[in-house]
């Protein structure tokens, strides 16, 4: 989770996630989670700035051949 998208709009200071789709997506988390443990898999989960976070996780590993990703669209 990237504490960024909690913030307000750089055009109009909405917030870009909001109570409810925060709950939304919490909740979407936890049973994406659900399903691949009980499939025999796991779920990371962390919070931070993405090229922070991901960095660590790949030092962490020791042992990554590819990271995949994409980018927010921004209007302009």
């Amino acid at each position: 989770f990237d504490p960024r998208h909690y913030l307000g709009t750089h055009c109009y200071g909405f917030p870009k996630t909001g109570p409810h789709r925060l709950r939304f997506l919490l909740e979407s988390v936890k049973d994406l989670r659900e399903t691949l443990k009980k499939k025999g898999s796991t779920l990371v989960v962390r919070k931070g700035k993405p090229e922070d976070v991901v960095r660590d996780l790949i030092a962490q590993l020791g042992c990554v051949g590819v990271v995949a990703f994409h980018e927010e669209v921004r209007e302009i």
